[in-house]
Order: C-alpha cells, then sequence, then structure tokens
C-alpha cells in the first residue's frame, strides 16, 4: 500500500543519497497532500460540509511548520539503514507524524483558548467564524471549540491511517504508541499545574517539558526511525533516547522564552500567553524560585488573573504583561533558562558520539541539535 500513497507524489522528487533537507520536506509535503486529497474526496461524497471540514482539516496540516518530527525520524532511520536504503516504503511513516503533530496542536490551541498559529487563525477560531458568517444558531465559539476537537480527533485517525501504509516491522507501532500516550500524559499535567501552579515546580515543570514535548518531538520520532530501519540495537536506542530527551527538552525551554519574549510576527503565536494563563513553564517556575519577596509578588496571579475569558474580558493589561515580563529578566531566570539550554544540547551531542550510526546522520543531528534550540520561532 506504501506504493499507492506515493503515486502522486512521484513527480515531486523522493530524495535519496545526499539529499537536502528542502527535498526531504517536499517528499513529505506531497505525501501529505496526496493522503489527505484523497480523503477529502471521500468525506465530500457523503455530504458538502464534510468536505469543508476535511478541507479545513487539510489547510491546518499543510500551513506550514519546521516538519521537525519527520526530519528527526528520517535521520533516527538513515543513521542506521544508510543512504542507499530506498526511503519511498517508509516515507508515509514520517508523514504520519505530521498529522499526530496537527493532532496536538489543534488540541492545546483549544485548551489555551488561543487566537494564532503559524500565523494563522487557530481551528476553533476558524471554525467560530464559519458559525457567525453562516448566520447559525447558537453560540459560535462554542461550535468552533467542539469542531475543532473533532478535527484534531480526525487528525489522530489519519495519522494511525498513513503509517499503516508504511513498510514498518511490528515495534514500529509500539514505539508510535508509547510516544501518543507520553504526548497525552503531558499535555495533562500541563493543564493541571495551571490549575495549581502553587503546587508545581521547576522540577514537575520540567517533566511535562519531557513528556508533552521532548518525546514526541525528538526522542519517539529518533527510535521510531531506528524501528523503521529493521536493524535495531541497544547501543543506537539508548543513544538516540539520551540524545531525544535532551534536545527534547531544550527545544521546550527555547519555546518557554519564546513564549514570553517572542516576536509574534516572527513565532506566528500572541505573545504573552503564558503570561496572560499562568502557565507554570520552566522559565516561570525559575523566576519565582529566584526571585525576591517583591519580585515573586508581582509574579503571583490571582484566580481571576489568570483567567483569559473567551469574549476577551479580563485578564492581565499589555502593560502589566510587560512589566511581568520585565520582572522575570530581572530574577536572572532567562539567562539560567539559556545555560539549562547549552548544558542540554552538549549533552544530546555527546550522546551521539560513539553511536554506532552513519556520520553523515550524526553530522545532521548535531546540526539539528543546535539549530532547533537557538531558532527565532
Amino acid at each position: 500500500m506504501a506504493n499507492d500513497t506515493l503515486q502522486g507524489n512521484l513527480h515531486r522528487g523522493i530524495p535519496r543519497q545526499g539529499a537536502s533537507p528542502h527535498a526531504l520536506i517536499h517528499a513529505i509535503q506531497g505525501t501529505l497532500a496526496d493522503f489527505l486529497a484523497a480523503q477529502i474526496g471521500s468525506l465530500d461524497s457523503v455530504d458538502p460540509a464534510l468536505g469543508r471540514f476535511a478541507r479545513t482539516a487539510r489547510d491546518l496540516v499543510l500551513a506550514g511548520g519546521k516538519r521537525l518530527r519527520p526530519v528527526f525520524a528520517y535521520w533516527g532511520w538513515r543513521g542506521v539503514a544508510g543512504p542507499e536504503a530506498p526511503l519511498e516504503p517508509v516515507l508515509p511513516a514520517f508523514a504520519a507524524l505530521e498529522l499526530m503533530h496537527t493532532f496536538a496542536l489543534v488540541h492545546d490551541d483549544v485548551m489555551d483558548e488561543s487566537d494564532t498559529r503559524r500565523g494563522h487563525p487557530t481551528a476553533h477560531r476558524i471554525f467560530a467564524g464559519q458559525h457567525e458568517q453562516d448566520r447559525r444558531t447558537g453560540d459560535a465559539n462554542r461550535f468552533g471549540a467542539a469542531s475543532a476537537i473533532l478535527i484534531g480527533d480526525l487528525c489522530l485517525v489519519w495519522a494511525d491511517q498513513l503509517l499503516a501504509r508504511a513498510d514498518a516491522p511490528p515495534i514500529v507501532r509500539a514505539y508510535y504508541d508509547r510516544m501518543r500516550v507520553e504526548a497525552i500524559a503531558g499535555q495533562y499535567l500541563d493543564v493541571l499545574g495551571e490549575s495549581q501552579p502553587s503546587a508545581w515546580s521547576v522540577e514537575r515543570a520540567l517533566l511535562v517539558a519531557r513528556h508533552k514535548t521532548a518525546s514526541y518531538t525528538v526522542q519517539r520520532p529518533l527510535q521510531l526511525g531506528l524501528a523503521l530501519s529493521g536493524r535495531t540495537d541497544d547501543d543506537t536506542d539508548s543513544a538516540y533516547g539520551k540524545y531525544g530527551l535532551a534536545v527534547g527538552e531544550a527545544f521546550q525551554l527555547r519555546d518557554d522564552l519564546l513564549g514570553v519574549y517572542g516576536d509574534p510576527a516572527v513565532t506566528g503565536k500572541p505573545a504573552s500567553d503564558d503570561l496572560r494563563t499562568g502557565k507554570p513553564t520552566a522559565l516561570l517556575m525559575l523566576a519565582r524560585k529566584l526571585a525576591t519577596p517583591a519580585q515573586r509578588a508581582e509574579l503571583t496571579l490571582d484566580p481571576a488573573g489568570a483567567v483569559n475569558p473567551a469574549d476577551g474580558s479580563g485578564g492581565l493589561t499589555p502593560a502589566e504583561l510587560e512589566r511581568r515580563a520585565q520582572v522575570i529578566t530581572e530574577t536572572g531566570a532567562p539567562a539560567r533558562l539559556e545555560g539549562m539550554i547549552q548544558e542540554r544540547v552538549a549533552d544530546g551531542i555527546a550522546a551521539l558520539a560513539t553511536a554506532p550510526i552513519h556520520e553523515d546522520a550524526r553530522a545532521a543531528l548535531i546540526e539539528l541539535a543546535v539549530r532547533v534550540t537557538h531558532r527565532p520561532a
């Protein structure tokens, strides 16, 4: 079935020996586009409204993004399979990771009540807008949230379907399932932390980072790629695990910094969402730990202040958000977090030093470790 998936993608040029990152991403994008076109046609034949629903899902999947999860999975596979191994049979598995990622993003945006993602309206805002435009009855925001949840669910089902089209040993499914469970577990801990920030700590914020981000962004994709090669060994699995955990945590720590200090025009997301909701990120937990009593008082939100209602009322003013960001800087937490990022990148690179993988993959993973943890978005 893998060949069926790729027939429409052949003209895009499947990358082989010495492929550039752009060629790989192009192939992944083409695989997704071909798969989604068939899914849209199937749902459109049932009812035009379902076709519109599916096209919205497609647009969210193909709206851009760094495609990090497929890229890490590719180099995890390439490191063992080698440059001569054909990519076509395993490409659907790499593309499936983007569908799972869309599932996670759409649900995360609903939980955080975010307005934008990748510079575009989030799924629930898109559906709320459709509700208003069509002058339907009922609450537009409720319809938007419900529809977005279903979009996320659909993307998760699609991810399973696309993964099944890859030529993959049974152990691949075990890594994939573990990755999904860890991502959902991390997301629940993230939600729980927002409801009891006073009970949170730097250590617990890092636990969330390991499960919500590191696992499904770097660690498990790498190990899934290894499993796809059919040549698993304990040394490589251990090296990928250590590298993935360290670089994945560093990736999330950078995200914490961008959530407060990032430029929305670059990140594609609103500034200060974490501050507005009181999310107990590692940055905020570290700031509270390092803060003077006066600074800690400024960083503490009362329950009403931590809420960002759907109608836009309440919450912190822009000036208050700016002040909180300034206080966090004054505690020294951002500089400390930068040090933690550097330590984790170094640990991740060191884990690859003796791993029995091809040199081109080692070099690519070292470059990725630096690039994804020093990004502007």
